[in-house]
């Protein structure tokens, strides 16, 4: 894990004509136009799968005892950060007796506002499968860096070198940086730190191999009811 979290790298460089990212040796980042074809097809079909397969049945049993432990809007629609930095509204399942939409509303862990089944969405992660409709409107990835909430991308911009360099792909449902522990609440700057280096690597060496690796390995992490979505 050390060798991602070193300081320094490699400059990006725009490339109009290739529409991308590319290194000094030549190399094209996932913003390439074929790799980008490839990875929306992956995801179209899988959110798609995903959707009509599983939600289908799963969204109206949790939409159901949201409803009825706590007064509230089934869905919160937060504002984050997508490819280019435009902002979009992520879906995810309310997890909160009462949410109010504002720079200082972080979750931490202990949050007394967290009701007892938004406990268990987050533990399992399932509070966030509103996201494949954000997949499969084209807004986000089912792999990628994680979108953040607006303030907090301008807040670590500030003290991170090339901290937007995560934007130049769409965000993900998953990603490596989650996989590998870097979720949940944000304590230290080394969890943050930690988190980009982690997502920039990914951007890098993107493989279709490589985003199939990290869903089985987010798959792994959902059966062992380790996910930390604040």
């Amino acid at each position: 894990m050390e060798k991602f979290l070193r300081e320094g790298g490699e400059p990006e460089f725009l490339s109009r004509r290739l529409s991308g990212y590319i290194t000094p040796d030549g190399r094209i980042f996932l913003s390439d136009g074929f790799n980008l074809l490839i990875k929306r097809g992956f995801d179209l079909v899988f959110s798609l799968f995903f959707i009509v397969l599983i939600m289908s049945w799963l969204f109206p049993i949790i939409a159901l005892i949201i409803r009825l432990e706590s007064k509230g809007p089934i869905i919160n629609k937060q504002l984050r950060h997508g490819r280019g930095n435009k902002t979009f509204r992520c879906y995810k399942f309310r997890t909160m007796v009462k949410y109010q939409e504002d720079a200082d509303n972080r979750v931490t862990q202990n949050d007394f506002r967290i009701t007892s089944f938004g406990k268990f969405l987050i533990k399992s992660s399932l509070g966030d499968i509103p996201q494949f409709i954000n997949v499969f409107l084209g807004d986000m990835s089912v792999i990628g860096p994680r979108p953040h909430a607006v303030p907090m991308n301008y807040m670590y911009s500030k003290d991170i070198s090339n901290y937007m360099f995560r934007h130049i792909v769409k965000p993900g449902i998953s990603g490596l940086a989650q996989v590998k522990g870097f979720s949940g609440e944000i304590s230290s700057f080394y969890d943050i730190y930690g988190r980009i280096k982690l997502d920039h690597f990914y951007i890098r060496n993107w493989s279709l191999m490589l985003d199939f690796k990290i869903l089985f390995w987010t798959i792994g992490s959902f059966f062992k009811m380790n996910g930390h979505s604040y």
